[in-house]
C-alpha cells in the first residue's frame, strides 16, 4: 500500500473507531471530519468512496446492529430503552429503521429469536434482507457448571458440542486490563481464511520487529468490530496486530486503539481453520446462556499463544475474549 493510501487508510480507519465508542452519542460531520482531519466538504465524500457507504448509513447501520443483538442478550430491556441506548432519537424513528433493514418490529425479532423456531440464534445478513426468519438446526452443546473454581478462585465452566465430544473449550470469568494495540485493518470476508490472518499479521510484525515491539509478552490479537451473523460479509471489519506500549507512535496502514480493561468470558480453544465458528457458537449459544452473565459492551477479540507450526496437530491455541457483566 503506497503511503498517501496508507495515511487515508488510518484516517478512516480512527473515524469508524470513534462511532464504535460512541454509538450512544450525537455524531456530528464537523465532529467526526476533525477525527480524520479532513474539512467536512471533502470528508464525507472520501468516507462514502473508501468505506462503500455513506457517513449516515454506516452509523445507522452500526446502531441497527447493536440494537438487533442487544432485544436478543438483554430481554427485559424496554425496547424504547433500546433504541436510545443505541443511538436513536425516539422510538418512531427506532422503530421506522428497524422494519426497513430487519423486515420487521423489534418486538416481532425479540420475540422470534426467544422461540423454540427461533433458536436464539442471530439470522443471517440475507434473512434481514429479505425480512425471513429461516429454520436452522440448533447446535446443543454440554456446560459443566461450574467445571472448577481453580487455585486462583476463579469459576470455570467446560463447554463441548453434543455431538462431537472431542471439540471443546474451557471458559473462565476475569478480569484483564486494558492494553492498546497496533492494528492493521480488513474489511471483507475472513472466515476460516488463514492466509488472510497470516498476512495481516505479517505486515503488523514487519512494522512492530524493527521497532523492538515484539517480545514474549507481546499479545497477538484479532478484534471483531462486526457481527458475521448481522453484517453483510463484505462490510464485515476486523483489527489484527499486536499490543504495544500506550504512547507508540503508527503511521500509514498501522493504526493504534485501546482495548478496554474489565470483566471478561475468556474461552480457551485448540483450533483448525474451519473450527471457529464452532468455538464462537460453543461460546454464545453454548456456555453463555448457562452461565449468568451476558455480553457488555465492548469489542471481541482472540488472543492466539503461538502458532500452528508448534502444535502437533497443527492447530492454533487460542482464547476467545468477550466482555461480560452479570445477568
Amino acid at each position: 500500500m503506497n503511503t498517501a493510501r496508507a495515511e487515508y487508510v488510518a484516517r478512516i480507519d480512527r473515524v469508524m473507531d470513534h462511532i464504535e465508542r460512541h454509538l450512544d452519542a450525537r455524531l456530528s460531520l464537523d465532529e467526526l471530519a476533525a477525527v480524520a482531519g479532513f474539512s467536512p466538504f471533502h470528508f464525507h465524500r472520501i468516507f462514502a468512496a473508501m468505506v462503500g457507504e455513506t457517513l449516515s448509513q454506516f452509523i445507522r447501520r452500526l446502531r441497527l446492529e447493536r440494537a438487533a443483538a442487544r432485544l436478543v442478550t438483554s430481554p427485559t430491556t424496554p425496547v424504547t430503552a433500546v433504541a436510545l441506548e443505541c443511538g436513536f432519537s425516539g422510538s418512531a424513528a427506532f422503530a421506522r429503521a428497524f422494519r426497513e433493514a430487519f423486515g420487521m418490529t423489534a418486538s416481532e425479532w425479540r420475540r422470534a429469536k426467544a422461540s423454540p423456531q427461533g433458536s436464539g440464534e442471530p439470522v443471517t445478513a440475507q434473512d434481514r434482507k429479505n425480512g425471513q426468519l429461516q429454520s436452522k438446526l440448533r447446535q446443543e452443546f454440554a456446560v459443566e457448571v461450574p467445571y472448577g473454581v481453580g487455585a486462583r478462585h476463579r469459576l470455570t465452566w467446560r463447554v463441548t458440542r453434543m455431538d462431537d465430544h472431542e471439540f471443546g473449550g474451557q471458559v473462565e470469568v476475569r478480569e484483564e486490563p486494558e492494553f492498546t494495540l497496533a492494528y492493521v485493518r480488513h474489511t471483507g470476508p475472513y472466515a476460516g481464511d488463514g492466509e488472510l490472518f497470516a498476512r495481516l499479521f505479517a505486515t503488523v510484525a514487519q512494522w512492530a520487529g524493527p521497532r523492538g515491539l515484539l517480545g514474549p509478552a507481546t499479545k497477538a490479537i484479532s478484534v471483531y468490530h462486526d457481527s458475521p451473523s448481522l453484517t453483510e460479509p463484505d462490510k464485515l471489519r476486523i483489527s489484527v496486530g499486536f499490543s504495544v506500549p500506550a504512547d507508540t507512535p503508527v503511521g500509514g496502514e498501522i493504526g493504534k486503539m485501546t482495548i478496554a480493561g474489565g470483566t471478561y468470558a475468556v474461552a480457551h480453544f485448540e483450533l483448525a481453520d474451519d473450527e471457529y465458528g464452532r468455538a464462537w457458537d460453543a461460546v454464545f449459544c453454548g456456555w453463555l446462556p448457562e452461565s449468568g452473565y451476558q455480553p457488555a459492551d465492548g469489542l471481541c477479540f482472540e488472543w492466539y499463544h503461538g502458532s500452528p507450526e508448534e502444535h502437533p496437530q497443527g492447530k492454533t491455541v487460542v482464547d476467545i475474549c468477550v466482555p461480560v457483566k452479570p445477568l
